[in-house]
């Protein structure tokens, strides 16, 4: 256990504890609570909200594409290497993805190239909320159906031939067993794809400019730019608690007997 306890120790709580000290202090250094007062006005509220609804956004798209995929995977001869197929891209750095969209969707690169094929003409792709929630989607789709996929691939098809014995219908059988014998990859998917879309930062320079504006590019602002580290620190403590609240609302809560 000692490793592990001076790893939690060290490298988990040490940086949260740090955060948390830095968020008491002004500008100049001084001890003070108004980086939690300056937290609540309209500013920083929209902020939290505008990050709250692209991660929403975020995590339903990849839900929609992820639940379909993954129930189709289960269904195919060679599921592990189709399976593996679309998780090898997430292999590839973040960075280097996000530098092949702005190719992508560029002025002349390959999108704007099929519009004008279609005789659309050229658009402003790049720099969009499309691009962003699109990208932002693409990346983290994988992470989203690989629980979803171990989910169904457990599942016991007994169940599924009973109801059709008993005469459920396909949408039936789907709503009263499937789903909700599937809902622990669910919810571990959208923990795995909600956290990280809440604090995003790079994508959001990289593909969206100034476009969207969250608590993650708020966080870079302050700590990188006007040095405000008591504003960035008090930030990253309320995107943390949200953090903490997502996972006990998706966590796996059994009932006691």
């Amino acid at each position: 256990m000692i490793p592990y306890v001076l790893w939690i120790v060290f490298f988990v709580a040490a940086p949260l504890l740090l955060v948390l000290y830095y968020s008491f202090f002004d500008v100049e250094g001084h001890f003070s609570l108004v980086n939690y007062q300056k937290f609540f006005t309209p500013v920083y509220l929209k902020m939290t909200f505008s990050s709250f609804w692209y991660a929403f956004l975020i995590t339903l798209i990849a839900l929609i594409v992820s639940y379909p995929t993954a129930y189709l995977l289960t269904k195919t001869k060679h599921k592990q290497f189709w399976l593996l197929l679309i998780i090898v891209p997430s292999w590839i750095n973040l960075l280097l993805k996000a530098y092949a969209f702005i190719g992508i969707f560029g002025q002349y690169g390959l999108a704007n190239s099929l519009l004008e094929v279609f005789g659309i003409g050229r658009q402003q792709i790049l720099f969009t909320d499309f691009s962003f929630i699109f990208v932002a989607v693409y990346i983290f789709i994988p992470f989203m159906i690989l629980p979803i996929f171990n989910a169904l691939n457990e599942l016991n098809d007994t169940y599924i031939d009973a109801a059709k014995d008993l005469g459920a219908s396909k949408w039936t059988t789907f709503r009263r067993i499937i789903f909700p014998l599937t809902i622990n990859g669910v919810k571990s998917g959208c923990q795995i794809v909600f956290i990280p879309a809440l604090s995003l930062f790079m994508l959001t320079r990289l593909i969206a400019g100034s476009r969207v504006v969250t608590l993650g590019t708020a966080i870079e602002q302050h700590f990188l730019v006007t040095q405000d580290w008591g504003m960035g620190a008090t930030i990253a403590v309320f995107l943390i608690i949200a953090m903490f609240l997502i996972m006990f609302l998706t966590g796996d809560r059994k009932r006691g007997v």
